[in-house]
């Protein structure tokens, strides 16, 4: 059964009678012509009023739809030739993280991103999206490769956050992704980071530290989960909702911020509904921000990233 969010449901109702009018017209001779335009003119007002005011909630909700585009999905719609390479050379390969070399635009990249499933054995097999530290070694690993042979790196962040558990922690969870956030911030080739669902936490700045950072119109970027937030502020994480208007979560939010460089447009509906289109729109964004980047000399392009990251937040100097 396909995923429908409280707040879509006024509109599968009203979807669904206007099929069940079209199916007892064409089983009929009553003519219900005049009622299905009526129906179909409120449809479209319907959904103007929902999907033109979504609230950060809202947004969280779609950001999490089991059926939205992941970074597999991004890889084949946009890349050729794209070829997975495995583990970390340490511990062992964790598939909450994918990496590789490919194509786009007939240039040689490297991509990689977190990846979640989108049924139940995928979920487990991928940890839900949530890596453990080998996953961001085998990430930072191929990081180093890129800067080696001068390719561009392309990040899709979509984890609820790096993986808490006590053998994640063992094996030195908060170095390895400390140890990406130093690495990324003096890499000499372009990093272009876009967040296709979810960014929780640590888990997606270990893939965060990018000259552009872009984002899907109705994905999250946030220090924790609104769950989460809630728990710690009120001590109930059923006032997620409220944690979340106040959060400053949305790509919205962020852009305002100057946190982010591009908002990535969605799919009437978000983007599990048109992967094909999504994907389109992601394309259009990464060719002008990968266009832009690589014409800057390494230099510059350095100081660009560390100016960029300074003006984020407030601090004194003392």
């Amino acid at each position: 059964m396909n995923q429908v969010l409280d707040f879509e449901k006024p509109i599968v109702d009203l979807k669904e009678k206007i099929a069940e009018l079209k199916s007892f017209t064409n089983d009929s001779n009553i003519d219900l012509e005049t009622e299905i335009a009526t129906l179909e003119k409120r449809l479209e007002k319907l959904e103007n009023d929902i999907y033109g005011n979504l609230q950060p909630w809202h947004r969280v909700q779609m950001a999490r739809h089991q059926k939205r585009p992941t970074t597999m999905d991004y890889i084949e719609a946009l890349f050729t030739n794209f070829i997975e390479f495995h583990g970390d050379r340490s511990f062992g390969d964790d598939e909450a993280i994918v990496a590789g070399i490919a194509f786009y635009h007939d240039r040689p990249v490297t991509v990689i991103g977190h990846q979640r499933g989108k049924e139940t054995k995928e979920n487990i097999r991928r940890n839900f999206g949530m890596p453990h530290p080998e996953g961001y070694r085998k990430a930072l690993r191929h990081m180093h490769q890129a800067e080696k042979f001068n390719r561009p790196i392309v990040c899709f962040i979509d984890t609820k956050g790096a993986y808490p558990g006590k053998a994640a922690e063992e094996r030195g969870q908060s170095e390895a992704i400390a140890h990406n956030l130093v690495e990324m911030a003096g890499l000499s080739v372009p990093i272009i980071c876009i967040v296709i669902g979810e960014g929780g936490s640590g888990g997606a700045l270990g893939l965060g530290i990018g000259d552009h950072i872009h984002m899907l119109e109705n994905s999250t970027y946030s220090v924790i989960s609104p769950e989460g937030a809630a728990a710690l502020l009120w001590k109930d994480s059923t006032l997620a909702r409220k944690a979340a208007e106040t959060m400053k979560i949305t790509a919205y939010d962020l852009k305002e911020l100057d946190i982010v460089d591009e908002i990535i447009s969605e799919p009437r509906g978000g983007a599990h509904q048109d992967t094909y289109q999504q994907a389109q729109n992601v394309d259009a964004v990464l060719a002008k921000s990968l266009d832009e980047l690589i014409a800057k000399p390494v230099d510059e392009l350095l100081e660009m990233r560390w100016e960029k990251y300074k003006q984020i937040g407030e601090y004194q100097e003392m």
